[in-house]
């Protein structure tokens, strides 16, 4: 009995991130065409809108090239690895109150490591392929990833000051009051920017910069493998959304307290703070051209790194000072 509530929660979990990720890759590429004023995805079903079942479709039947010279087992085991820890992640984000896979009081830590380990796909991945061009793109990935997860653990920090728990459950609910985005708004803009470079997003996307990598890491992947990876992407990006959603937020809770929550429930809000993040993901690839190298690094470590560690500094000390440290 007790795995067969393990499976149904798991597969509550799985299942409608697939299908959000599905619908996400429609979304960006609708919300990109009006951008640019042309037509994006419109054949496939009412409105284009099953336009990800076809491409799902063509990856799934289409031919797995395996390069001649690579470490197969690993090249195969870098895609799945990556998948799997996208997925994996979401068992501790709260959708509601209550509505939690895994309620654990270190949280936050679990996501830390989770995240810490996605390099490893990537890293995998590049190596594995036997490919100049793809082992140069997992390595920025591997420098860039390590550069702003530091900035983002400072942020991190300043919202687990201010809400004394690690437990996500917890800092939604300390912000009954008021959100986070109000005290702590540099740290709320730094934390959106870095989530970019996070996830390997435009204009920070440089393991995957066409113009000198050839596409990157996963250069040397088609079909379901590659499909993999561009599913953990997503993922992975809808998950930053969620997270930068309870951390500044306010999760569930709807704003100002005006709207009751049995007439929206709080998975509804919760879903529209996530769209936030999602738009915020869409734009930026649409209208931001792509950073340098070194622009990138210089701004995640002389910018981002003084000022969220000069923040936390500032944020402990106002709520020492006036005895607002929580119990």
């Amino acid at each position: 009995m007790k795995i067969l509530v393990i499976i149904i929660k798991t597969l509550a979990i799985i299942v409608p991130v697939l299908i959000a990720v599905a619908f996400f890759t429609v979304a960006e590429r609708k919300i990109m065409a009006a951008i640019q004023r042309r037509r994006g995805p419109n054949v496939v079903g009412f409105m284009g809108l099953l336009q990800a079942l076809a491409d799902g479709l063509k990856l799934f039947v289409k031919e797995t090239t395996l390069p001649s010279n690579s470490n197969l087992v690993i090249f195969l085991l870098a895609p799945m690895l990556s998948f799997v820890l996208s997925l994996i992640s979401w068992s501790v984000i709260p959708f509601s109150n209550g509505i939690v896979a895994a309620d654990i009081n270190l949280g936050i830590l679990y996501l830390f490591a989770i995240s810490s380990l996605n390099v490893y796909g990537i890293l995998l991945a590049g190596w594995s392929s036997n490919s100049k061009y793809a082992y140069l793109g997992a390595l920025r990935s591997a420098a860039q990833m390590i550069s702003y997860e530091i900035s983002i653990g400072f942020i991190v920090l300043t919202t687990v000051l201010c809400a004394g728990s690690f437990n996500l459950s917890n800092i939604v609910l300390a912000q009954t009051k008021t959100y986070y985005i109000i005290p702590l708004f540099p740290m709320f803009v730094i934390f959106y920017i870095s989530m970019l470079a996070e996830t390997n997003r435009h204009p920070f996307d440089l393991p995957e910069a066409e113009a000198e990598l050839v596409s990157g890491y996963n250069v040397e992947y088609s079909a379901m493998t590659f499909a993999l990876f561009f599913l953990a992407e997503y993922s992975n990006m809808l998950l930053m959304s969620s997270f930068a959603a309870i951390l500044f937020l306010g999760g569930w809770l709807p704003p100002f307290n005006i709207f009751p929550l049995y007439l929206f429930p709080g998975s509804f809000w919760f879903s529209l703070k996530i769209a936030l993040g999602v738009v915020f993901f869409i734009v930026t690839r649409a209208t931001l051209p792509r950073y340098r190298y070194d622009q990138l690094m210089q701004l995640g470590w002389k910018s981002f790194l003084p000022l969220s560690l000069s923040f936390i500094i500032l944020t402990s000390s106002i709520l020492i000072s006036f005895n607002w440290l929580p119990n």
